[in-house]
């Protein structure tokens, strides 16, 4: 029998990983906080440069394309950073992020002493989107830590608790959401952009700092069969996604959903604007963002129900419903309550997702699988952000404040200086509707229900070798949330009949 090579005995020792346990379990605790802290930095001025715009503009157009520009760059470094994942060890990844943001946020403090506000906001004029550039960007190398953290679920949480890990990510994404919300609203009325950037720069160096003490057990870099990956290009991506049957279709249905969701991260914003202040916008925000945390602990709670893709399929049934509803009148009450149901749903399908790559596909892939999706999924998002933005700005606008406009939709809609922002939720979310009750009666949705039924979750050994986990009702697909799936089990009984 032929015996290993030195070169290949090291690989072997490299892709060699700690069994997930306790240990890696408080690992996990440490990498998720420190996460939330870089986290509520860049939300805190990503929201910030929103408000700023808006407040200081009043042009839906050029929040519409702030945002859809955010999401057009994750879209375009989504691939690149799931390989730079896979090629790193984690720790040093999310090193290079903090590093990074840290250093646009000094260049985006520098920019805004060097020039006067009124030259900044110039949105026609260049020094406005380098401004903004430099602060986008800082917030998009962030994903690069976040793609991590997905994989670090895997390698750090056994596997009959990743779904709840993942629910416990929902709701820590929650808090950072919450606090930023408050702070961004209250930053911008009281104290300004200029000190609401030295904040963010003195923030992003103290997460920085914090993580260079926060343990993550890795022995080295899980290669695919030994080898590094060559390229930061799709080779390597697409077998690994189209191997698992039904899951290309995940992904797609992800984007044509992120395709929706550009409509409201567009207009989301300003239409809030109309209904409070700005202080007091952020602090709906944070009060509202209450249901990340909610979603997530339930989550964490009662798992993701036997099957994750169902769940995400009817999460998404109650999304669409409600965005049809939470603008439906020029209430605060009711949009604030929308806003909090559909931020408590958000955990759910987030981490529905997760859980299905993280049981599908091989540890060693994963990083490019989660950067594959976020590039693809993130894609959609600004074509529509940039789409609805003019649309809205000159023409739902405008009509809904027309006679015509009106008596035509005004049985619907009510009055109210917002309406054609009305207009767009409703019409947006009754194609989300329509399509996911499509995903329902489709074929992929069975072949990745199936292909994560049959997939026993992997456990990474001391040996490098890969060994299944327990099976049975609770490992990993579970738990008891016996109501989820009388839900489901309905609907599959629903669409058997109609078949």
């Amino acid at each position: 029998m032929s015996q290993p090579t030195p070169g290949r005995a090291a690989r072997s020792d490299e892709m060699a990983q700690h069994t997930p346990g306790e240990r890696t379990l408080r690992a996990f605790y440490q990498v998720l906080v420190n996460t939330a802290v870089a986290n509520v930095t860049t939300s805190y001025l990503w929201f910030a440069l929103t408000f700023w715009v808006y407040l200081e503009t009043r042009s839906v157009l050029a929040t519409a394309i702030i945002g859809g520009s955010y999401m057009l760059l994750v879209a375009v470094f989504g691939v690149v950073f799931g390989v730079i994942v896979d090629r790193m060890k984690k720790k040093a990844v999310m090193l290079l992020s903090s590093v990074v943001t840290t250093a646009a946020y000094l260049v985006a403090g520098a920019l805004f002493l060097a020039f006067p506000e009124s030259t900044l906001l110039d949105w026609q004029g260049p020094w406005f989107w380098v401004f903004s550039g430099v602060i986008l960007l800082g917030g998009v190398v962030e994903n690069l830590r976040n793609i991590a953290l997905s994989t670090t679920v895997t390698l750090l949480v056994p596997a009959e608790r990743r779904d709840r890990a993942n629910g416990l990510v929902g709701a820590v994404q929650g808090i950072a959401f919450m606090v930023t919300s408050v702070f961004s609203g209250l930053s911008i009325g009281l104290l300004g952009m200029g000190w609401t950037i030295a904040i963010a720069i003195a923030a992003t160096g103290v997460a920085l700092v914090h993580l260079l003490f926060v343990p993550i057990p890795e022995r080295g870099v899980a290669h695919v069969e030994g080898e590094a990956p060559k390229s930061f290009g799709f080779r390597g991506v697409i077998p690994a996604v189209m191997a698992v049957p039904g899951l290309l279709a995940l992904i797609l249905f992800a984007t044509f959903n992120n395709l929706v969701g550009g409509v409201f991260m567009a207009l989301m914003d300003p239409y809030g604007l109309t209904l409070f202040s700005v202080e007091l916008w952020g602090i709906v925000l944070g009060v509202t963002s209450f249901g990340f945390i909610i979603g997530g602990a339930l989550v964490a709670k009662f798992g993701l129900g036997r099957n994750p893709v169902r769940t995400l399929l009817l999460v998404n049934i109650g999304i669409a419903l409600l965005g049809m509803t939470f603008a439906i009148r020029e209430w605060w009450w009711l949009y604030a309550l929308g806003i909090l149901i559909f931020m408590s749903l958000m955990p759910i399908a987030e981490a529905s997702e997760q859980t299905i790559v993280q049981r599908v596909v091989p540890y060693d892939k994963q990083g490019r699988v989660f950067g594959f999706a976020a590039s693809v999924e993130s894609a959609a998002a600004p074509v529509s952000a940039f789409i609805i933005g003019p649309v809205a700005q000159f023409w739902l606008i405008p009509y809904m404040e027309s006679p015509q406009g009106q008596e035509r939709f005004g049985w619907l809609l009510g009055d109210g200086e917002a309406r054609g922002i009305a207009l767009a939720f409703v019409g947006a979310s009754l194609l989300l509707l329509l399509v996911v009750l499509l995903a329902f009666f489709s074929k992929p949705y069975r072949d990745l229900s199936a292909a994560y039924a049959a997939a026993p979750p992997s456990l990474a050994t001391d040996d490098g070798t890969s060994a299944p986990g327990p099976r049975g009702e609770d490992d990993g697909a579970g738990g008891p949330d016996r109501t989820l799936d009388a839900i489901g089990e309905a609907g599959e009984d629903l669409r058997s009949g109609l078949r």
